[in-house]
């Protein structure tokens, strides 16, 4: 099996807090993160052993991602391994603290995955295609991420 890894970032002129709080919300990702849908569907969410299904996709057609948490350092760390039949292998979202360039407390929050492609040798050749999709789409949900935790520290 094909294991491939993929991580991005953002820089968030928000506290830690604001920023954790808002990434570890689960069934809110959905409005951040792009085409997704996200729910609990066992545990309380913000502890080991949630589990959680994110449907990623456009009307009916994309993919649900079954994942378990089975890291938590709030607020600084979570970790998930991916439970699915097409999507496998384990994530982290990270949140460290940062100094913005006004002196004003912020956060950097970087979301890395290790997958496990689908298909065997057929996902492995197709990787170099979906990569750079993949990694557009995260970067954007990120950025939306970074305006959503800006506006509500701005408050």
């Amino acid at each position: 099996m094909a294991r491939r890894e993929i991580s991005v970032s953002v820089d968030v002129d928000a506290p830690v807090e604001t920023v954790w709080a808002e990434v570890t919300d689960w069934e809110s990702q959905g409005e951040w993160m792009l085409g997704t849908e996200v729910r609990v569907t066992r545990g309380d969410g913000v502890s080991l052993g949630t589990e959680v299904a994110a449907f990623t996709g456009i009307g009916p057609v994309g993919v649900t991602d079954t994942l378990e948490v089975v890291g938590w350092d709030p607020p600084h760390r979570a970790t998930v391994r991916h439970t699915g039949r097409i999507i496998r292998g384990s994530g982290v979202f990270t949140v460290v603290e940062r100094t913005g360039p006004d002196g004003r407390e912020g956060a950097t929050f970087t979301m890395a995955e290790q997958l496990d492609l689908p298909l065997g040798p057929l996902g492995a050749l197709g990787w170099p295609v979906v990569r750079p999709v993949f990694v557009w789409g995260l970067q954007r949900s990120l950025d939306t991420l970074a305006r959503r935790c800006e506006q509500q520290a701005a408050r």
